[in-house]
């Protein structure tokens, strides 16, 4: 019988968006940085991704996120994403589950009131505030990803849809924009499937039409995202909401409107000259919850008008837990696993 096998965990989730935080269990990855640590994990070791994102663990609409040592002292921890669809570089859901973990697990000492750090992601250096009411992690503002318009308002033939109308933005990952209402939807929660279905059309539609390059990291694979907008509702001087769903190739409707999906948003509404510098967006999910992403201004890059944000939000924690890996289950598959679980629990061949 194979030596079982443990990982320390700490379930989150945001917005309804579970995240499951690796906090022991995992040995140090080689890598000069966060980010290549990532790459080494993707390439070398995506064995856990998939345990953990798979039956009998887990399910394709649960994220992964990995504590590792920072490598940027500016830094106080380093995380790295794991979806369904891969290694994203930056999420803004899975940010806000990892500053609660590391608050609420002790690795950053809360303080009372408002709080800053930073955490290292693979996309780099991400600023925190954390407001912290009583001992309890109330809210998590983290920096989104410099976003902007790669496409505007592009026509694409969707084979069981007709001709579609969408944008492209980048905000942490490649989204495709469009409007729920042209495509017969009011985003209630009952039309879920219904969501997901139509979304893998356009999304299957897009790649096999073209890619997409960012202007530093280039060819950053086929796009991954679609994001659904409602209508946008003015509730104050500086403040904005609109329903919306975030839909992950293959085959999810995020519980949340997401962070990176927010920020998309933010940066079409900027390019359609509907938002200022301090105004705010409420992006509300199937389920009720919500994002609220602020613009906080514009640089360009190139030829590119890059969006400044930040995304708030409020992360629960569920369960503090060992994963207990049994190798002999023929329902677990620990290939691409054993060589970086921590000293003393390999596996024996």
């Amino acid at each position: 019988m194979s030596q079982e096998l443990t990982l320390q965990l700490i379930d989150t989730h945001a917005g309804g968006d579970v995240s499951r935080i690796v906090v022991g269990g995992i040995e140090p990855l080689p890598g000069a940085t966060v980010r290549d640590q990532m790459h080494y994990l993707r390439d070398d070791a995506d064995g856990l991704r998939r345990l953990l994102l798979e039956e009998p663990y887990g399910i394709a609409e649960m994220s992964v996120d990995l504590l590792v040592p920072a490598t940027d002292p500016a830094a106080e921890v380093g995380y790295i994403i794991m979806e369904v669809m891969g290694y994203p570089i930056y999420s803004g859901s899975n940010t806000i589950c990892t500053a609660t973990a590391v608050l609420e697990s002790g690795l950053v000492p809360k303080q009372e009131g408002r709080q800053r750090f930073k955490l290292e992601s693979p996309a780099g250096l991400v600023q925190i505030e954390a407001l912290v009411e009583n001992g309890v992690v109330e809210a998590i503002t983290c920096g989104g990803l410099p976003s902007y318009i790669d496409t505007y308002r592009a026509s694409i033939h969707v084979p069981g849809l007709g001709d579609v109308t969408y944008s492209v933005a980048y905000s942490g990952g490649f989204y495709a924009l469009v409007d729920a209402a042209e495509l017969g939807f009011h985003l209630n929660r009952d039309e879920e499937r219904e969501l997901a279905d139509c979304a893998h059309r356009i999304v299957e539609a897009i790649q096999a039409e073209r890619g997409f390059s960012h202007y530093t990291l280039g060819d950053v694979g086929p796009l991954p995202f679609l994001h659904f907008m409602g209508p946008v509702e003015q509730v104050a001087d500086d403040f904005y909401r609109s329903r919306s769903a975030t839909y992950v190739h293959p085959g999810v409707i995020c519980r949340s409107t997401t962070g990176t999906g927010t920020s998309a948003r933010l940066a079409l509404m900027h390019h359609e000259g509907s938002i200022e510098p301090g105004d705010k967006l409420e992006t509300v999910s199937l389920r009720e919850t919500g994002f609220i992403g602020e613009f906080t201004g514009t640089r360009q890059k190139g030829t590119h008008t890059v969006v400044e944000n930040t995304i708030t939000g409020k992360s629960y924690v569920l369960a503090r837990s060992d994963i207990v890996v049994n190798c002999d289950d023929p329902l677990v598959a620990c290939a691409g696993l054993h060589h970086i679980l921590s000293a003393g629990q390999a596996a024996p061949d």
